[in-house]
């Protein structure tokens, strides 16, 4: 009889590595699939080949760099999103597209079983179930860090080296690092080890993306970054992809000790969790774009889509990517960024992203309205009195209706 096949989200790390080979030897076939998400690791040959040491069937290798940023990460610029006003949800990005892709190729496979290395204390798992099962309600999923048989016996760093070790699976893991860490175009975040006591500094050399801003150049750098319709498109002129972009604005804020936060966040399963992430590139596109949409949109839209923003935000966390009101809220920025084009300036300094100024075709900043020097007649002040006097009815009525109950309470 056949074995059934499993869609395992592999990283090539330590975890899933094991985890190939654990699956494996339950009786399982392996299709290992790593997505390039722009993470800087190992060599893809080196990757397949360890997958396939530790005992997968077959390793599939994608590169969706192009996809993430244009279908993921814009959209979430779009937004201006941030998870309690500041996170920029590099890591919850990502996990639906790899959800999204482990379904396809099960499809592709015939597999019944798709599986990941996430913890059961973290959010990760939910992302990754609720992307399952809401593009496959049949779909099965192995989570062996949420089986007892694995988890106790396997329960932590220690005992996955031993295990590799064991099994001759390849890993550059050691214990010497106190942390572990995720990657992609997006940033990188850190989190556990040393990390749980919000009070313990982060170690300088745990940074990979950006400088510390005191090591950063001593002379700002200008940017240009030019956008169409919502997406930025262009950095100083120059035409590039949203994943080349991206990926250049890593360089360049990188440089500048641009886009490190340290902050507790509110996991969805009901913890507190300590975070330090760096977004050099996404960290001033959040900046350039919002630039963008102040002399390019509407005040009350721009109203709206800041009271939608922690809602947004908060399905991108708790892993409703795919859901119907996720659908909406997708739609209805898309109709917000007509117009949204133009150019922005920025200067780079020291970890600092600072605007300084932005054009548009479709600008609704009106210098003769807006000028304090006007004499044109674009703008009569007088129009101004009866304005404030209608603005103020609902002040007096509420300022005289408390008078009354002042007065009341006196007597009383």
């Amino acid at each position: 009889m056949p074995k059934e096949k499993v869609i395992l989200a592999y990283s090539g790390g330590l975890d899933t590595s094991v985890l190939v080979h654990w699956i494996a030897q339950q009786g399982y076939e392996v299709v290992a699939l790593c997505l390039d998400l722009g993470q800087r690791v190992e060599p893809l040959d080196e990757i397949r080949s360890k997958g396939e040491k530790a005992g997968a069937a077959k390793v599939v290798i994608r590169d969706v760099r192009e996809e993430f940023v244009r279908d993921y990460v814009t959209p979430a610029i779009q937004f201006n999103a941030l998870y309690e006003g500041t996170y920029l949800l590099g890591t919850a990005l990502a996990r639906p597209l790899i959800a999204k892709a482990q379904i396809e190729l099960a499809a592709e496979e015939g597999a019944r079983y798709v599986a990941h290395g996430a913890t059961g204390k973290g959010n990760d798992q939910v992302r990754f179930e609720l992307g399952y099962l809401a593009l496959d309600p049949d779909i099965r999923v192995i989570a062996p860090w949420k089986m007892p048989e694995f988890y106790e016996k396997y329960p932590g760093r220690k005992e996955l080296i031993a295990y590799a070790e064991r099994a001759g699976i390849p890993v550059k893991a050691t214990l010497q690092q106190p942390w572990s860490s995720d990657e992609n175009l997006m940033h990188i975040s850190f989190e556990a080890g040393m990390l749980e006591d919000p009070w313990q500094a982060p170690r300088p050399e745990m940074f990979e993306m950006t400088r510390s801003p005191r090591e950063a150049p001593d002379e700002s750098q200008e940017l240009l970054i030019g956008f169409e319709d919502g997406v930025a498109v262009a950095i100083n002129g120059e035409i590039l992809s949203p994943a080349m972009l991206l990926d250049r604005l890593n360089i360049t804020g990188g440089r500048h000790g641009i886009g490190r936060i340290d902050m507790v966040e509110s996991r969805f399963v009901g913890m507190k969790s300590r975070g330090i992430y760096e977004t050099p590139g996404g960290t001033i596109l959040h900046i350039a774009h919002r630039a963008m949409e102040s002399i390019t949109l509407d005040r009350d839209v721009i109203n709206l889509k800041d009271s939608l923003v922690p809602r947004f935000a908060r399905l991108v966390y708790n892993g409703f990517w795919f859901s119907p009101e996720m659908r909406i809220l997708l739609s209805m920025v898309r109709e917000t960024q007509s117009g949204v084009t133009g150019t922005v300036r920025l200067e780079l300094y020291k970890g600092n992203c600072q605007v300084t100024g932005r054009k548009s075709p479709h600008s609704l900043y009106d210098t003769a309205v807006a000028s304090m020097d006007d004499d044109q007649g674009a703008y009569d002040p007088t129009d101004a009195i009866g304005f404030i006097r209608l603005n103020a009815l609902p002040l007096k009525a509420a300022h005289r209706q408390r008078k009354k109950l002042d007065k009341k309470l006196d007597k009383e």
